[in-house]
């Protein structure tokens, strides 16, 4: 299965559940289900996994961490909030140069219509 495959189930199961619940949860709820889906259907899922930063030769564990990377092949960063900045943009894509990981999925639970807050990050894919 390839990065593409990947997102297009992840965005699936996110629709499932937004449908399910709606918006207005807090984030930490919406990674658990999202975990727990993902995981049952036979997909490696790691939750809150720490991004160390190389610097001089030197691994710092400064304590960034990705909400769920997907297979090694997506980075999946949630949010329940009023609207996606580019900021959060930024930060997604800063964890994929870090992890080497291609795919990045920045998902906002908090619209009415769960399509308006996906936004799909490329690093150098």
């Amino acid at each position: 299965m390839d990065e593409n495959e990947l997102s297009t189930i992840i965005i699936g199961k996110c629709i499932d559940i937004h449908r399910e619940l709606g918006p207005g949860l807090l984030e930490s709820v919406y990674e658990e289900i999202l975990a727990y889906e993902l995981s049952d259907i036979g997909l490696g899922v790691q939750r809150q996994k720490g991004i160390p930063v190389h610097y001089k030769g030197r691994k710092m564990d400064i304590g960034f961490r990705a909400d769920l990377i997907i297979e090694d092949l997506v980075l999946v960063e949630l949010k329940s909030i009023e609207s996606i900045l580019n900021v959060h943009q930024k930060i997604v894509l800063t964890y994929l140069r870090l992890t080497g990981i291609k795919l990045g999925l920045l998902i906002n639970f908090n619209e009415a219509l769960l399509k308006d807050g996906i936004s799909r990050i490329v690093n150098n894919l």
